[in-house]
């Protein structure tokens, strides 16, 4: 009876999914079949040494020398195989940290200082060393044997620490608490990133069928962009209730100080009948800055409308993602309009509109076409007009200003 053809192609499919042992075993017994001139073809066919195919017959055949058997579970002998590199070369591991570490904290001189430290360029700085490596054992030893792992940066430094930084949140604290309880209003205050309105890719993902993502422009040039958005929001703690007025030109104090306005007439007013005061925690910089002038004389004009003194408390230096408006409010609200092109104004404003969360977030959105313009200087005279009482302890951040009289002399 003739036997059947032998198939490499299916032979060799076989042996791939095959472990060490189980390969020269098999191995060894397709030789074996094919007779005269097998043991050579399946060299040549498979790769295997002379060595490895001989000690699979001996095994397969049962001839095995009883201290050269193996124990259960194994596929060969303990210390067999290729050598690892780094057992090869014992001194790999302290050059390639050096090498790693060259490359944020070397001298600027190193090759590496100023280059992006992939695998395979650590590899190349370590052949110049003479030390041949891959990339994926680069890789392996930095994992397994010196504790590296891929990561990005993060955000959590905040700056130098002045030593009234503490004190000021205490202080913060403090008033975050006492005019709740006198049924005063709080605010938390300040100015979403500025986005391009458009046909354009805005971060994050959305649902949507299989293969129908959102067209939009390749580029992001803001000279084909409708316009920009500015949202500005004014938080309310104690309702956890979101105003947002999307301005259209400049982020600027009108703009900060006409949004909290605006909330009052709209909101504030009807939640807090009986308000006599209201707390404003602003950060220190942009629109509500605390060294701006023009901020101070809109909420000067601000306390003389609504006749009550207007509190304003600035966040310490370093402390800008702390804000209530920040992680309450404008978090929430990159997380509703994430993947959605923000097309156009009412786009926006829906958007932030709808925005609501599982602790009872409601937001309301308003569209300012205002021209809120830059550089408008305010003089010495009318700083010295104000109605502003500095707090006693660093009264650059701490201030109220009271209402002037129904006609102050100006």
């Amino acid at each position: 009876m003739q036997s059947a053809p032998f198939d490499d192609e299916a032979f060799l499919r076989v042996l791939a999914t095959l472990n060490e042992r189980q390969a020269r075993l098999y191995a060894a017994e397709r030789a074996l079949a094919l007779g005269f001139g097998g043991r050579a073809r399946i060299v040549r066919l498979t790769g295997l040494s002379y060595p490895t195919l001989r000690r699979g017959v001996t095994e397969l055949l049962g001839e095995i020398a009883p201290a050269e058997a193996l124990a259960p579970g194994r596929v060969r002998q303990p210390g067999g195989g290729r050598r690892k590199v780094e057992d090869l070369a014992p001194d790999l591991l302290p050059v390639l940290r050096e090498v790693v570490e060259a490359s944020t904290a070397g001298s600027p001189e190193d090759a590496l200082r100023w280059t992006s430290t992939s695998k395979a360029k650590v590899a190349t700085a370590l052949r110049a060393r003479g030390y041949v490596v891959s990339p994926n054992t680069v890789g392996r030893l930095l994992r397994d044997e010196l504790g590296y792992s891929l990561q990005a940066n993060r955000k959590d430094k905040e700056g130098r620490a002045p030593p009234e930084r503490d004190a000021q949140f205490r202080y913060l604290n403090d008033q975050a608490r006492a005019f709740p309880d006198r049924g005063q209003p709080v605010i938390s205050v300040d100015t979403k990133k500025k986005e391009l309105v458009g046909d354009f890719k805005n971060s994050g993902q959305t649902w949507r069928p299989t293969g129908t993502p959102v067209r939009v422009n390749v580029h992001d040039f803001p000279s084909d962009a409708v316009g920009k958005a500015i949202p500005y929001g004014v938080y309310d703690v104690g309702h956890n209730r979101g105003f947002v007025n999307v301005g259209t030109s400049h982020a600027t104090p009108d703009l900060a100080v006409e949004s909290i306005r605006l909330w009052w007439e709209h909101e504030g007013h009807a939640r807090y009948r009986v308000a006599d005061s209201l707390l404003v925690f602003a950060d220190r910089g942009g629109s509500s800055s605390a060294r701006s002038r023009l901020w101070k004389v809109r909420l000067q004009e601000l306390a003389d409308t609504v006749q009550f003194p207007v509190t304003v408390c600035h966040l310490p230096p370093g402390s800008s993602k702390r804000k209530n408006v920040e992680h309450r409010l404008f978090a929430h609200v990159s997380i509703h309009w994430r993947g959605r092109p923000l097309i156009d104004y009412d786009t926006i404003v829906s958007l932030i509109g709808a925005t609501t969360t599982k602790t009872g977030l409601t937001v309301t959105a308003r569209l300012d076409m205002d021209d809120y313009p830059t550089g408008v200087k305010v003089a010495d005279f009318v700083m010295a007009c104000l109605a502003l009482q500095p707090h006693a302890m660093h009264p650059q951040w701490r201030y109220t200003l009271v209402p002037r009289d129904a006609h102050p002399d100006t």
